[in-house]
Order: C-alpha cells, then sequence, then structure tokens
C-alpha cells in the first residue's frame, strides 16, 4: 500500500470539516450555552471548581499542573466525560438551565461525526472500517476553553504547547482566532470558520498507525482585545485499553511497544508540554 497517498488523504480529512452531520443550529446553541456559562456569576459556578483532576466535572483555571507550573496560563476551563451519557449527565452543570439537555444533544452528534471520521481514516489506512470501534473509541470528554481578554498576550498563553493524548478531537473554535498549529518549525495560526469543526490526530492514532498518521503539536495564544470560546470533543480509548501499533501497518518493526493507555496518561499529564519526552517513553526497545 502506498502509504504516502493515504497519509495525504487523512491530512487532507482532518483540518476542518463543515457541514458533515452536526447541524449548524445546534452548533450556534450550544456555543451560546458555553459562553452562557462562564458569563454567569461566580457564586452559581464556584461549586463546580476544583483543583483535583479526577473530578468527573471540573471547572478549573490554567491547566492540570497548576500547582507547578512556573507562569500560568490565561484560561478557564469546564471539563466532563461524557460517556455513557446518563450516568455522566447528572454530574453537569445545572447553571446554564438548558446546558444539560443542549449538550447532551450536541455531544451525541459530534460522537457520531468523530466515528465516521475515524472509519474514513480506518478505510485510508486498509483497516476495516470499524476498526477504531468499541474500546479505542469508548472514551469522549469534553473540554470547553475560556480566554478572557489578556492585558498583556506576550507573557502568558491560554494554552501552552501539546499535542492531544487521545484517537481524535473534534474542536469548534468559534468565531476568534488563537489556536496555532506547530508546522516547518514555525507556529501557524487556523483561523477560524464559523461552525466548522477542527480535527485534530491525537498521540493513539500515531502510536496504532506506527507513525503513519503524526499527532498535531499546537497551542493557543491570547488577545487583548475580546474573550474567546471553544470546545473540545476528545474521542480516546478506555483506559484498560491495550495501545500498541497495528500489525498490518508495521513494515520492519514496531515504533512502540504495547501498554495500557492508563499508563500513558500518568505519564502524559506532568509532560504535556514535551511531546518528544511523552512519546519516547513508549518507543518500542526492539
Amino acid at each position: 500500500m502506498d502509504f504516502s497517498r493515504v497519509t495525504c488523504f487523512v491530512i487532507d480529512l482532518c483540518k476542518q470539516v463543515v457541514n458533515y452531520g452536526v447541524p449548524e443550529s445546534l452548533m450556534n446553541e450550544s456555543m451560546d450555552v458555553f459562553k452562557e456559562f462562564f458569563e454567569m456569576p461566580w457564586e452559581d459556578k464556584a461549586m463546580l471548581y476544583s483543583e483535583d483532576p479526577k473530578n468527573s466535572c471540573r471547572l478549573s483555571t490554567s491547566s492540570v499542573n497548576y500547582a507547578r507550573e512556573k507562569i500560568h496560563h490565561w484560561r478557564d476551563n469546564l471539563r466532563h466525560p461524557c460517556h455513557p451519557l446518563q450516568d455522566c449527565i447528572k454530574h453537569w452543570p445545572q447553571k446554564p438551565i438548558r446546558y444539560r439537555e443542549v449538550v447532551a444533544t450536541y455531544t451525541i452528534e459530534a460522537k457520531k461525526l468523530g466515528l465516521r471520521i475515524l472509519e474514513l481514516v480506518s478505510e485510508g489506512l486498509g483497516l476495516e472500517s470499524r476498526f477504531f470501534g468499541d474500546k479505542l473509541s469508548e472514551s469522549e470528554i469534553l473540554s470547553i476553553n475560556h480566554y478572557p481578554p489578556c492585558p498583556d498576550p506576550s507573557l502568558t498563553l491560554g494554552v501552552a504547547k501539546h499535542c492531544d493524548p487521545n484517537l481524535l478531537t473534534l474542536l469548534h473554535q468559534g468565531d476568534v482566532s488563537g489556536l496555532q498549529v506547530f508546522n516547518n518549525g514555525e507556529w501557524i495560526g487556523v483561523e477560524p470558520l464559523h461552525n466548522v469543526f477542527v480535527v485534530n490526530i491525537g498521540n493513539q492514532l500515531q502510536i496504532i498507525s506506527n507513525n503513519k498518521l503524526k499527532s498535531v503539536e499546537h497551542r493557543v495564544v491570547t488577545n487583548s482585545r475580546v474573550a474567546r470560546t471553544s470546545a473540545g470533543f476528545f474521542i480516546g480509548p478506555s483506559e484498560d485499553s491495550i495501545i500498541e501499533p497495528e500489525k498490518s501497518l508495521v513494515d520492519d518493526a514496531p515504533f512502540y511497544r504495547a501498554f495500557e493507555f492508563k499508563d500513558f496518561l500518568l505519564h502524559y499529564f506532568p509532560n504535556l508540554e514535551d511531546n518528544e519526552v511523552v512519546m519516547g517513553h513508549f518507543k518500542s526497545q526492539a
């Protein structure tokens, strides 16, 4: 198989996806609800604030490494799991009143889109279309970022450089720029298009494809003029999933060893700004 053509196909696919299953009206309403949440008075959301990343629904500031950071990031973040929906939804914010109803519908449609993209990626790699189904795509997490105007954007970032630890991320950027990807030694801005998802390849897709596909290093810069709100829908493996390069995609030797996904997460979060360290820990010794 000509994997250079496969890579080009997937890169073209995993840029920005528009009008592909998630109604525009739902994307608009969801973004409105996300903004409403962060605009609420502090007392209406204070109960969700936590410095414990294990909380099932967590409002926080900066990053998961807040206590160890030398420079804090200029963002507030609401993060919660979405699967199984009937169990997770009871932990979601109760305000705004329509949050649970709107966001539940949004995550259902986002998951459908994400799975369809993974089917196309599977077929592009020469795998069975449902290869990434079941446990490899069981985890669903919604992460909503709010970046207030920053008095001096030169002093800090909204989010530091990193690659996503999961399989695939659907990012709803909103209408304010800030996302940058690292390409050919420089940071390039990804201008937002209205109601368009940016699709990021995550580390697990790189590992399973044995480096046929590469995770995308990205960051978020701040601005001094307007607030920015974005929402990332993360599709990934269950924590007990065994991750390893798919044998049919290995030419001479696998680049990575087999591991449980929960072990990857334990190593990822303390080192998330250095993807070489993260991925190097799981390289094959063969």
